[in-house]
C-alpha cells in the first residue's frame, strides 16, 4: 500500500529512463495498488514492462462490495496477479484454499498468477521450513494440472525476512527453492518442474539481489520495499540481467 496515483507515474517515468529497453530473457512486472493500474497499463505500453495487480477475488461479480474481479484486471491491461501474499495471510485471513480458488480463476481467465508461499520465523526456529512451505505449495496448487503449472509463478517470501529488513542467506534461498522445485517434480514430472519459475521475495535490495538470484534455483526476485525507489529498483532489474 505504497504510491499514490502521480507518485506512481513518477517512480514508472523514472524506471523506463534507467531501464535498458532489451533486456533479453528478463521479465519486468510492476505492481501497483489498483488506483494505478490503468494509468500503469498506459504508461508502459511499448516498453519492458508488464502490469500485474496486487490481489483479486475469484468470482466475476456480484455482491462482494470492496473486492476486484479478474475481469476488471483484464480490463485495465493486467497480465499478472500477486497471490497468497504472506500479508494477505497475516492480516486478512486467507487461507490456502481460499488462495487456490483464486489461482484456478486467474488462470482460467487469462492472468498469470504469482503464488506466494513462505513460513514464519517461529517455523524456522521450530525446523519445520519443508513441512510449511510443503503444505503450502500442495494447497496452493490443488487441481492445478500439469500444463497449468507452467503458467504459473511461484514465490518462496520466507515472513521472517519481510519488511524485517533480515534477508534468507543465498543458501537457505536456494535450499528451499530446491525443496519447491522437487516437489513440482513429484507432482508433475522434472521436466515440467524445471519450466515453473520459482522467485525469491524477501528484503530482496541492490547489494545482495545478485548473490541471491545467482543462486541455481532461484529464477527470479518478488521486491517489496526496495521497488519504491528507481535507482534500487533498477539495480535489481540490472543484477537479473547480469545473470542472463
Amino acid at each position: 500500500m505504497n504510491k499514490d496515483f502521480r507518485q506512481t507515474e513518477d517512480l514508472i517515468e523514472a524506471l523506463k529512463k534507467n531501464v535498458e529497453p532489451n533486456l533479453a530473457g528478463v521479465k519486468i512486472v510492476l505492481c501497483p495498488p489498483f488506483t494505478s493500474l490503468e494509468l500503469a497499463s498506459r504508461l508502459t505500453k511499448g516498453t519492458p514492462f508488464a502490469v500485474g495487480a496486487q490481489n483479486m477475488y475469484y468470482e466475476d461479480e456480484g455482491a462482494f462490495t470492496g473486492e476486484v474481479s479478474p475481469g476488471m484486471l483484464k480490463s485495465v491491461g493486467c497480465q499478472y496477479v500477486i497471490l497468497g501474499h504472506s500479508e494477505r495471510r497475516q492480516y486478512f485471513g486467507e487461507t490456502d484454499e481460499f488462495i487456490n480458488r483464486k489461482v484456478i480463476k486467474a488462470q482460467a481467465s487469462g492472468l498469470v498468477p504469482i503464488v506466494c508461499v513462505g513460513e514464519t520465523l517461529e517455523q524456522r526456529e521450530q525446523n519445520i521450513t519443508d513441512k510449511v512451505v510443503t503444505a503450502q505449495v500442495r494447497g496452493v496448487l490443488k487441481d492445478i494440472t500439469a500444463q497449468q503449472v507452467q503458467n504459473l509463478i511461484i514465490a518462496y517470501e520466507p515472513v521472517w525476512a519481510i519488511g524485517t529488513g533480515r534477508t534468507a542467506t543465498p543458501q537457505q534461498a536456494e535450499e528451499v527453492h530446491m525443496l519447491i522445485r522437487k516437489l513440482l517434480g513429484d507432482l508433475y514430472g522434472a521436466q515440467v518442474a524445471e519450466t515453473v519459475i520459482i522467485q525469491y521475495g524477501g528484503s530482496v535490495k541492490a547489494d545482495n539481489a545478485a548473490e541471491l538470484l545467482w543462486q541455481p534455483n532461484v529464477d527470479g526476485a518478488l521486491v517489496g520495499g526496495a521497488c519504491l525507489k528507481a535507482d534500487s529498483f533498477s539495480a535489481i532489474i540490472k543484477a537479473a540481467a547480469a545473470k542472463k
